[in-house]
């Protein structure tokens, strides 16, 4: 179990300091099933996700948040800043170093403040 831990911790840490691994805005056009009634929060174009997931993230100001990815015991296995502008922001979020299961995504304000959590599967 401990060297499970530490080949997926490592895979992580690896992955964690590349660029491809960072949220990052997407250019094109907002998905219908990506747009929010609320003022703040995350929405994920869809629960089940592969290699990576759309989302739209939604605050009422401008700042950096935080975007924590929690596995079935609750530990977060990736986490991750990106600036964001006041209103809705279209990221992409990498998955393909998690393996296949049940997580949690959740995004915090600049103070640590919990804006918005959701749930996806990954697949292969």
């Amino acid at each position: 179990m401990k060297k499970l831990s530490f080949l997926i911790l490592s895979l992580i840490v690896l992955n964690s300091c590349t660029k491809h691994d960072l949220p990052e805005p997407i250019s094109q056009q907002m998905d219908p099933n990506l747009k929010m009634s609320s003022s703040f929060g995350i929405k994920l174009q869809n629960s089940f996700v592969t290699s990576e997931v759309s989302m739209n993230v939604k605050t009422e100001s401008a700042q950096t948040v935080t975007i924590k990815i929690y596995d079935i015991s609750n530990r977060v296995v990736s986490k991750s800043t990106s600036e964001v502008k006041s209103g809705d922001n279209l990221l992409n979020v990498y998955t393909s170093a998690l393996p296949s299961s049940a997580y949690r995504i959740a995004l915090y304000d600049s103070n640590n403040n919990l804006l918005g959590i959701t749930d996806f599967n990954k697949i292969n």
